[in-house]
């Protein structure tokens, strides 16, 4: 362990009991050279956080897991179903389903029709616009409505905005996206049981490319979230466990839960996703798993 790890431990060992510890001086930190925020959380408590954590970044597709949870709490009214027609211009037995695990067989942004539902994992920004089609639809809402009202209110996430694409978007503070973090952990607007459907595999066998890091065979995707599996190279630490899910954008954003370390983390920044965060974001997450 680092010294530096090792003098973040002394301060969250000294910052008393509810007081967030200081994670400036996690190591992997002093490679990222422009504005962020970390918030590091468990047991529904933050454990710490660095950098402007008030501060509203872009989220790019980490408003994907805000806009899913958002249709799972409509699965969870009756107002949708997760086996409901995805429609045009998704292909014919493509469903909700597909549409959030990415396995729906539409291209990534546009309407071609790439595969048969369920036969490729074709990461796809166009299907998650289909889906927010789907939500408004079955909701009687627009969409930034429906999901201010079934996710954001009632979580007290007051920074976070989806003005745009359901797929890339958003804007939020860390602080704010942490508490969505704890909410993927201990589910409280859906179901225990719908949460652990949405946060495992769904067609876990399916290969596909995850954006940024190349062919992944399985490339595990839940609902709205990515399981992190064997993959590798990937983009959490060598630390967390394959249960691990969560999402990364190309805005240098990611957030992820591990369910079998019982912690939760969120980066934000000002600089989009490039080589430093490649290279680095692997060491942050096994700094945070060993605090």
């Amino acid at each position: 362990m680092s010294m530096g790890t090792m003098g973040t431990m002394a301060a969250m060992e000294s910052s008393g009991a509810g007081a967030p510890a200081d994670l400036s001086g996690l190591p992997a930190l002093a490679a990222f050279d422009f504005p962020l925020a970390l918030v590091v959380t468990s047991g529904g408590a933050v454990l710490g956080e660095a950098g402007r954590v008030d501060e509203v970044f872009p989220l790019a597709s980490v408003t994907k897991p805000i806009v899913a949870w958002a249709a799972l709490v409509a699965v969870e009214r009756g107002l949708l179903g997760l086996d409901d027609e995805a429609g045009e211009p998704a292909p014919r037995g493509a469903t909700v389903r597909h549409l959030l695990a990415h396995a729906s067989g539409i291209a990534f942004d546009s309407d071609a029709q790439l595969a048969e539902p369920g036969a490729r994992r074709i990461y796809s920004n166009r299907g998650i616009e289909v889906l927010g089609r789907r939500l408004e639809e079955a909701t009687g809402m627009p969409l930034e409505t429906w999901v201010e009202t079934a996710v954001l209110e009632p979580l007290g996430m007051a920074s976070v905005l989806i003005p745009g694409s359901p797929a890339h978007s958003g804007l939020g503070s860390a602080g704010d996206m942490a508490v969505l973090a704890r909410e993927l952990a201990a589910p409280r607007l859906v179901s225990p049981a719908l949460a652990a459907r949405a946060c495992a595999p769904v067609l876990p066998d399916l290969e596909g490319i995850l954006p940024g890091y190349g062919r992944q065979a399985p490339n595990g995707f839940g609902l709205g979230v990515e399981v992190r599996g064997t993959k590798a190279p990937h983009w959490t630490g060598t630390r967390n466990s394959p249960a691990t899910f969560g999402h990364f954008g190309q805005s240098g954003s990611f957030l992820w839960v591990d369910p079998q370390a019982g912690r939760q983390a969120v980066f934000l920044g000002e600089r989009p996703f490039g080589a430093v965060h490649k290279e680095h974001w692997p060491a942050l997450s096994d700094q945070i798993l060993a605090l």
